[in-house]
């Protein structure tokens, strides 16, 4: 793909095409995991180093791989990164790997990376695959970790609890008590309050959306409906 917006790439991440707001994919580690800031933050890392080994392999043989076989060596790739990531995180992080268990190999499964090897990557350069993966990427994890401290303020009266488990001892202070004597809220640590807190944060973004396309003059919004257009 030629003339390629690196801006539009990076705020489609973060933002405009945001995996868990707009695309609405890796639902299933998303709320099962974001029970606590830490956890999400550890498979939010986990899943964008997996988007980038995979975006970055798939670019590079783009031209390579014939269409009637893409899929499965896409998912071939994918599989062979997550495996890589799992044993990694067995060795190094053994106590978050055990809090986060199956979802890391789950990852295999998410539709977000082979989605992302499929719509962008096969079809552009390694550096805008790179981008794509590392926006896509931290946008995921910035929803883990936000809905993930809001679960466990709400539920725990805590904010990521247990960070030593991902940096070690020398992070035990960010580890904060907010009320002391908290019996705790049930349902927000449960999967409906994931679900809940969920569709509070997509509805915070649709009306930050609507009143950021209120404040645009409709020129702008023609030419970014036109690159949008283009990306697809």
């Amino acid at each position: 793909m030629s003339n390629v917006s690196y801006t539009k790439i990076t705020r489609d991440g973060l933002w405009d095409n945001n995996i868990a707001f707009v695309q609405i994919l890796g639902l299933c580690p998303l709320l099962a995991v974001s029970s606590t800031a830490t956890n999400g933050l550890g498979l939010g890392i986990a899943t964008t180093l997996v988007l980038i080994a995979s975006n970055m392999t798939v670019s590079l043989i783009r031209n390579i791989v014939r269409p009637e076989i893409r899929i499965p060596v896409f998912m071939l790739i994918i599989a062979s990164f997550v495996t890589a990531v799992e044993l990694a995180m067995n060795a190094w992080f053994y106590d978050l790997y055990k809090v986060l268990g199956i979802f890391i190999p789950l990852i295999v499964t998410n539709c977000a990376i082979l989605g992302r090897a499929e719509a962008f990557a096969a079809r552009n350069p390694i550096p805008a695959s790179i981008l794509d993966a590392i926006s896509m990427g931290v946008g995921f994890t910035l929803v883990l970790v936000v809905l993930g401290s809001i679960r466990e303020i709400i539920g725990f009266g805590t904010l990521f609890a247990k960070a030593d488990l991902m940096f070690g001892e020398s992070v035990s202070w960010m580890s904060i008590t907010l009320f002391d004597d908290y019996s705790g809220f049930l349902l927000a640590i449960l999967p409906p309050g994931a679900f809940i807190g969920l569709g509070l944060l997509a509805a915070l973004k649709n009306v930050i959306d609507e009143q950021l396309a209120k404040r645009q003059p409709p020129e702008t919004i023609l030419v970014e409906s036109l690159e949008s257009n283009k990306l697809s």
